[in-house]
């Protein structure tokens, strides 16, 4: 599994093309060849997957241990359901949920820990207490959260949304959704450059399913080049959506991982960098094979 460098100077033969680097704290990765693997850890009672599985701190560090052992390079922990319409939680019960999970994952020097929050406040204890990643479904659309964030060194998940997890499945619409997804891209990275975050600290997520309809889903999972802005990796959440349920005619949520690790496989090819995962042993293995076929 690609191993976090200890120094990371993505400029060492200066007659190549620079390699693409995502900076997290103290973990750095090359994402050039070998794409990285975000485990999902939902400490929530409504997550549409895995909600109430990770509530019971034995059961929580039990899913990290294998997340780990099976190859993940992040943990990704979340104390509020973004699925659609889902409940809002407040700032002080999501930090409840997930400063204990993040204060006894963080002593692991081989991944790194994110925190899923779009509230500043929530950031800034998932930082104090050892997360090196931010990963915002909102896109660090509030100031509060880019201030946060500019006073760190932390990794940055980008993510776009249409409305609010309360509406953004009624009736999404666009007039070019790869294109307004660019636009989203380059306008939020311009204003996250000039507030003094690096460049190589963001990473953007087209946000599939995220008010996003059945056909833009498909475009933007067909398209991922062209809305991919300075080089920046993209960070693809394919894992069980209902997108498949739609597809194949089931909403079945258990008979979406085999669909799934094609998506994940196909995004992959398609030039997706990191990927955010149920099942974390079968998307490592699905991108190593992808990847030797591709010459990586």
């Amino acid at each position: 599994m690609p191993k976090p460098m200890t120094e990371c100077n993505p400029a060492e033969d200066e007659s190549k093309s620079p390699r693409i680097i995502w900076k997290a704290g103290k973990f750095c990765w090359d994402l050039d060849d070998m794409a990285l693997v975000m485990a999902i850890l939902n400490v929530t009672p409504d997550s549409f997957s895995d909600g109430g599985l990770h509530l019971d701190p034995v059961n929580t560090l039990a899913a990290a241990r294998r997340f780990i052992e099976e190859g993940a390079n992040i943990l990704d922990v979340g104390g509020e359901s973004t699925r659609p319409g889902a409940a809002e939680v407040g700032s002080e019960d999501e930090i409840l949920r997930v400063i204990p999970v993040i204060k006894k994952l963080v002593s692991n020097e081989i991944v790194a820990v994110s925190i899923d929050t779009s509230k500043a406040e929530v950031a800034a204890a998932g930082l104090a207490a050892g997360a090196t990643i931010v990963n915002d479904v909102t896109g660090l659309k509030d100031p509060a959260m880019i201030d946060v964030c500019a006073g760190s060194n932390c990794g940055i998940v980008v993510m776009h949304m249409q409305g609010n997890p309360r509406t953004m499945q009624k009736s999404p619409t666009y007039e070019d959704v790869v294109s307004e997804i660019g636009s989203f891209f380059e306008e939020r990275f311009e204003t996250l450059v000039s507030a003094g975050i690096g460049s190589e600290r963001i990473v953007f997520d087209p946000g599939i399913g995220f008010g996003k309809s059945l056909s833009h889903n498909l475009e933007l999972l067909n398209r991922v080049e062209d809305y991919r802005v300075h080089d920046r990796p993209i960070l693809m959440g394919l894992s069980r959506k209902s997108l498949i349920g739609q597809l194949l005619g089931d909403p079945e949520m258990s008979r979406r991982e085999f669909s799934t690790q094609a998506l994940t496989a196909f995004s992959r090819q398609r030039g997706a960098m990191i990927h955010r995962v149920h099942q974390v042993r079968e998307a490592v293995q699905v991108l190593r094979m992808t990847e030797a076929v591709l010459g990586n």
